[in-house]
């Protein structure tokens, strides 16, 4: 198996995956309170973080814990309640990703966009697509990700295409950042028809012409599988594309949840990262020669850095809490006002959560001397983590929106990225 995971590889979804890894011998948890999907989040994360450092070293992907997390249930507490889902408030599913994130960032990032296609299963699908997606999510079926391209004008410049044929449709072009999708049952695909509308065709990952290829090879996030998803002639019946671009039509909390989440990695990463620092200055880090002092523990510069960590850190997690709680309402209330105000809430957060998470994991090294940086560690994955995952959606543009709403009036623009 260790030659199926370096970075270059090329193989297709179906010969490179152990079938095991989407076997369902039977069906997911169900969570019924948001404490208990808190709790089985913290579970989860224990083991998840036994060989987290060793996956990231060796490109391992995460193909035993990725059954253990959709076999919970976390990956359906955002369905809702009449299709007999949690409906866990947004905070929740941000604590759950963040509890995930801060000993495996990977991992916390492959269940994102499931969970954004969730929502616009909700929005935009009718009621009887609704009925089968949510049934299926129930069960502990996973949602991939086929969304962005590289090398086109700019990130919503898609050249993919869906084009209606006698039985159904047919989707081709070929997608990159395809985080999730080669471990994923389903992977719903981002296409524009001849009119230039945005359509998701929802694709069986045995779907002849589709191809999924382990060729990420980014410095961080190491084993997300983000590559590449090739898509030739891929047949899609009716009843599995969902019109999304009706999501951005009307006010909606889409385009704030997608980017919620973004944020919800970021503050996991910082939080894995203040921790790895404490633990290391703790055992580890040795006081300076000019201090007089005998433990690093007791270094003034230390402490005070520590705590403006600590500090930054909550401030963040307060703000995306906010901006949780601004979605809930968005989805029962969902007017133009609350839905900007949601998505203001969330790139304020953004902004925060990407301070946090650099900040963190460059002060893990500062705090904790040369001997930190020794390979063996491999302490710069929180960096690595924290600077490739930040690049998602730029933050000067999360200034940008704030400040032209309290200037100048002008409301979000609706998209995934704002």
């Amino acid at each position: 198996m260790s030659n199926l995971n370096q970075s270059h590889s090329s193989f297709s979804n179906r010969d490179a995956i152990p079938l095991s890894v989407f076997n369902q011998e039977k069906h997911a948890n169900i969570l019924r309170t948001d404490e208990e999907a808190i709790e089985a989040a913290k579970l989860l994360a224990i083991e998840f973080a036994k060989e987290a450092s060793l996956r990231d070293q060796e490109r391992r992907l995460p193909l035993e814990q990725i059954q253990q997390y959709s076999q919970s249930g976390l990956w359906a507490i955002n369905v809702p309640k009449e299709y007999g889902g949690l409906q866990a408030k947004y905070r929740t599913l941000a604590e759950v990703v963040k509890t995930i994130s801060s000993v495996d960032p990977s991992l916390g990032q492959i269940a994102q966009n499931h969970w954004v296609f969730v929502e616009h299963i909700r929005l935009d699908a009718s009621p009887a697509q609704k009925s089968f997606f949510f049934d299926l999510l129930l069960k502990g079926i996973r949602f991939g990700n086929a969304f962005s391209e590289k090398g086109s004008k700019n990130v919503a410049d898609l050249k993919t295409t869906i084009t209606k044929t006698e039985h159904g449709y047919e989707l081709n072009g070929e997608k990159f950042f395809a985080t999730g999708a080669l471990l994923a049952h389903w992977i719903p695909t981002v296409a524009v028809d001849d009119a230039g509308l945005v359509y998701a065709g929802l694709v069986p990952r045995d779907t002849e012409g589709l191809t999924i290829i382990n060729d990420w090879s980014g410095f961080g996030q190491r084993t997300t599988a983000s590559g590449t998803v090739q898509l030739n002639k891929v047949l899609v019946r009716e009843e599995y594309v969902v019109p999304i671009y009706k999501a951005f039509e009307r006010p909606t909390p889409a385009g704030a949840i997608s980017q919620f989440i973004q944020a919800a990695v970021d503050a996991g990463i910082a939080r894995g990262a203040i921790q790895e620092t404490i633990d290391y200055v703790k055992n580890h880090a040795r006081p300076w020669i000019d201090s007089g002092i005998e433990k690093a523990t007791d270094d003034p510069y230390t402490i005070a850095s520590i705590g403006e960590l600590k500090i930054k850190l909550r401030a963040a997690e307060a703000v995306l809490d906010l901006a949780g709680d601004a979605i809930d309402t968005a989805i029962v209330n969902t007017t133009e006002e609350q839905v900007a105000e949601a998505t203001l809430l969330v790139a304020e957060a953004k902004v925060l959560t990407t301070e946090i998470a650099i900040l963190a994991s460059n002060k893990l090294f500062e705090l904790s001397g040369a001997r930190s940086t020794l390979q063996e560690l491999n302490l710069d994955r929180h960096w690595r983590n924290a600077r490739t995952h930040t690049l998602h959606d730029p933050v000067r543009w999360k200034f940008n929106i704030v400040g032209n709403y309290y200037l100048n009036g002008v409301l979000p623009p609706r998209h995934p990225w704002s």
